[in-house]
């Protein structure tokens, strides 16, 4: 007898995983501690945007109060100026999708999965990036930090996404994302399938660090993995090309 569980609940990054908007981001965290005192150029400018790579997929604050410790008023300011200054950039430039991710998304609700997007991202941002994608159409629920409790890498908002939508085992889960956080995440939320993209801001040893169980060169071939016959193996895939 199979021991194989379906997938019946997806939860999906943002930010380089179905969205293209890396470079909109880095430009929003280096304007908001800029906006603080530390400007490119110098030695702080660097070590703050080498700690802003490696917590990629954490909350905005929390990264800012890696950068401005024992600051919360630093910290809270520089957020906010991240804040304006993405939404800024989403005026003016709209954001697009990942080449493939509306067929994705299709193709997955098409099959019965449920879909979730959990982001870092504040609920006033997530706001701003749901209504430009215009994706009502295509997804379950979006799940920021301030809805779970905790962002990532903690497991919050997978499970947050479990309990909305009432699938009944965790195992029924799949994660998907660039980032170590994302891999941390799925792993300690016991998703059975915690798939690494390359499109986005961490390496393939990242990822594995953080335990990804899949390697996929984009999005574009989640769904082969995600819909397959074979699940019952969390044995960390080759780089599916």
């Amino acid at each position: 007898m199979s021991d194989v569980v379906p997938i019946k609940l997806v939860c999906l990054d943002l930010a380089g995983t179905t969205v293209g908007d890396i470079a909109m981001v880095e430009r929003a965290f280096a304007e908001a501690i800029a906006t603080q005192g530390i400007v490119p150029g110098t030695g702080a400018y660097a070590r703050a945007m080498v700690h802003v790579h490696r917590s990629r997929g954490c909350p905005k604050i929390d990264v800012f109060r890696g950068i401005f410790p024992g600051n919360e008023a630093q910290a809270q300011a520089a957020n906010l100026t991240f804040e304006r200054s993405y939404e800024g950039a989403l005026e003016r430039a709209g954001l697009e999708p990942m080449a493939g991710v509306p067929e994705v998304l299709d193709k997955l609700r098409g099959s019965g999965i449920k879909l979730a997007l959990i982001t870092a991202f504040s609920r006033n941002t997530l706001g701003r990036v749901l209504s430009v994608l215009d994706w009502d159409d295509k997804i379950d629920l979006a799940i920021c930090p301030q809805d779970a409790g905790r962002g990532r890498p903690w497991p919050d908002m997978v499970l947050h996404a479990v309990l909305r939508t009432g699938v009944e085992d965790v195992r029924q889960v799949a994660v998907i994302g660039d980032s170590e956080s994302d891999m941390l995440c799925g792993r300690r939320s016991g998703a059975s399938i915690v798939a690494g993209v390359l499109t986005g801001v961490h390496s393939r040893e990242r990822l594995l660090k953080g335990g990804a169980t899949h390697i996929l060169e984009s999005i574009a071939d989640f769904p082969g993995l995600v819909l397959s016959d074979d699940l019952g193996s969390t044995e960390v895939a080759p780089t599916v090309r």
